[in-house]
């Protein structure tokens, strides 16, 4: 199960009025070695950097890594199920990817409004992905459309 920042998710979704620059939400996972299993056969990415121990640990990363997609698919949830939540459509996503994710890892995703265009009902995301230390591995920049009308 997924963690947010303030335990809820957003089923009932927000318009672009009920959305703010500053409005932040997170969600945290621990990568398991079946998240890394199920997303590799989802998606047919079966690099061994992934899923072989052997060959991972001859890498320079000494171990399997999470895919950098599926580390940043954590965006989605943001987008999807808190800001702006149910009905809203994904325009674009950027990421670069800075560090890698380990099986075990506790990462916490997170998006924040940085600009609104209202008359378009368009808003613009920070986008982050930090480790259980605090290091930052994904930054990127989310377009979304609320698509919600005001209550």
């Amino acid at each position: 199960m997924f963690l947010t920042d303030d335990n809820s998710l957003n089923m009932s979704g927000y318009s672009i009025d009920e959305i703010f620059i500053g409005m932040t939400k997170s969600v945290s996972k621990t990568i398991s070695e079946a998240d890394v299993y199920a997303y590799a056969g989802i998606i047919g990415d079966i690099n061994p950097l992934h899923v072989n121990e052997e060959y991972a640990k001859r890498t320079r990363f000494k171990g399997r890594i999470a895919h950098g997609m599926l580390t940043a698919s954590f965006f989605s949830t943001i987008v999807g199920m808190l800001i702006p939540g149910a009905d809203a459509i994904y325009l674009g996503q950027t990421c670069k990817f800075l560090l890698p994710v380990y099986i075990g890892d506790t990462i916490t995703a997170t998006g924040e409004v940085t600009k609104i265009i209202p008359e378009k009902c368009i808003a613009h995301m920070k986008t982050t992905v930090v480790n259980q230390r605090g290091e930052l591995v994904v930054v990127g920049e989310a377009i979304v459309m609320a698509t919600k009308k005001q209550a």
